[in-house]
């Protein structure tokens, strides 16, 4: 019969490789994530515009110029999609201000909290940064019979 287990307390049997982690620590701690105003300003921009009754994003003229911008070759095309918002970024906490254009007959306040509910959904979820604060201004309201501006812009070709 053989004996595996060591004979002496101060005998040691075969060695375990050891478990012990490589750097120390949890990995998520090793380093510090940045994430820019635009990227914020992308996230809120889109979850904004997936609102029903949010028609576009913007006064008429940062509309009219981003429009005449998004044609010209290398104009940035991009920023279209954060036009009319503005975040400020810190390290684990954010504020946004948003401009937005509503359509006729919508309720205006329930457009607003909604916008607000997306976009702090949409910008928590995928940043993990804290919304403070979602400031909305309304600065047009889109008439049935009215043409886009981007629609205007396209005649001038």
């Amino acid at each position: 019969m053989t004996d595996t287990a060591p004979r002496n307390p101060t005998e040691s049997g075969p060695k375990e490789p050891s478990l012990s982690k490589r750097g120390g620590g949890d990995p998520a701690s090793r380093g510090r994530t940045t994430i820019a105003d635009g990227v914020v300003e992308k996230i809120a921009g889109l979850a904004a515009r997936d609102v029903l009754g949010v028609h576009a994003m913007g006064s008429g003229m940062s509309r009219t110029f981003g429009a005449v911008r998004d044609r010209v070759p290398g104009g940035g095309g991009n920023k279209s999609v954060s036009r009319g918002v503005k975040a400020e970024v810190g390290e684990v906490q954010t504020a946004l201000d948003l401009e937005i254009v509503v359509d006729y007959g919508v309720a205006i306040a329930d457009v607003a909290r909604a916008v607000r509910e997306n976009v702090i959904s949409a910008v928590e979820r995928m940043t993990g940064l804290e919304v403070v604060e979602v400031n909305i201004a309304v600065s047009d309201v889109k008439l049935p019979d009215e043409e886009d501006d981007d629609e205007q812009e396209s005649r001038l070709q």
